[in-house]
């Protein structure tokens, strides 16, 4: 049976210890850490995202700033906010809500984030860091990643890490984040030939493909670690990962649960990011 990594109690703990540095903060400079969320249009799930976020940040003592704007938002208006909000002091955060209506180019906005303010750690310049391993921000979910393993006590270094998935958003940071943690990593994908062998031979198994319950009970060796970022939705409501729970849990010594596993862990990574780099902005 395994040892089940419980996401909330992890992020409550790390959230608290976030409350405790913005009271020094506000101590020390008369003002709150500031994020600011951009929404465009009217998905219902990004506006789930954004309320728990404005909730979050309420719940740490951030001062925040919700922007939710039409559907017909032009390039141009996006821009010019987001210009905006890179020059207001009192925001340290920018973080635009994905995914955006289709004719708005997500990559040229990103760009337009100054790399300081880019708390989701998505611009370029922001990546090229993580790549070295020089960073100040980190994404989100990978960063939650590595924070539930380490306050699980489970060390990556010297172990075989696989992460099925290679998006941008957790797929290559998480193998660079495992890496720099001097894991040995393999990224497995689509194209991937003899994926399930690939997986067995995994200490630390993470799955990020949107696929629901994909890894199945013969896809892990006993004792592993199995990690599991996917939220899908079945169509009986039921909210499941990108592992089936039911037959690798026996198998594994720690999994995440979905829900209440990463989830969590996202937008408490988003907050210490905040605080991050408002600290940066005081030349801290």
């Amino acid at each position: 049976m395994a040892k089940i990594i419980d996401g909330k109690a992890i992020s409550k703990q790390v959230r608290e210890e976030i409350a405790a540095e913005v009271v020094q903060y506000k101590e020390k400079y008369g003002t709150a850490p500031g994020l600011a969320v951009i929404i465009v249009g009217s998905d219902p799930a990004s506006q789930v995202y954004v309320r728990n976020k404005k909730r979050a940040c309420e719940e740490v003592g951030f001062y925040s700033v919700g922007y939710e704007l039409p559907e017909s938002t032009t390039q141009e208006e996006l821009i010019s906010l987001v210009e905006k909000l890179n020059n207001d002091d009192k925001i340290h955060g920018i973080l635009v809500q994905l995914p955006l209506p289709k004719h708005l180019d997500e990559t040229e906005v990103l760009l337009k984030i100054r790399p300081e303010k880019d708390v989701d750690a998505f611009h370029p310049y922001n990546v090229g860091k993580i790549m070295i391993g020089n960073h100040d921000l980190l994404p989100c979910t990978p960063a939650g990643v590595m924070v539930l393993l380490e306050k699980s006590g489970i060390d990556v270094s010297g172990k075989k890490c696989v992460v099925i998935g290679r998006s941008n958003i957790v797929g290559k940071p998480m193998a660079m984040l495992l890496l720099h943690a001097n894991g040995t990593v393999t990224i497995c994908h689509s194209r991937t030939k003899n994926l399930a062998e690939i997986c067995r031979e995994a200490d630390i198994l993470v799955a990020s493909i949107g696929k629901p319950e994909f890894v199945r009970g013969d896809m892990v060796k006993e004792g592993a670690v199995v990690v599991d970022v996917g939220i899908n939705r079945l169509e009986n409501g039921k909210l499941v990962g990108d592992v089936c729970f039911a037959e690798v849990e026996p198998k594994a010594a720690y999994i995440t649960p979905v829900p209440g596993g990463v989830g969590p862990m996202t937008i408490t990574m988003l907050l210490k990011n905040t605080l991050t780099a408002a600290s940066i902005a005081r030349g801290e």
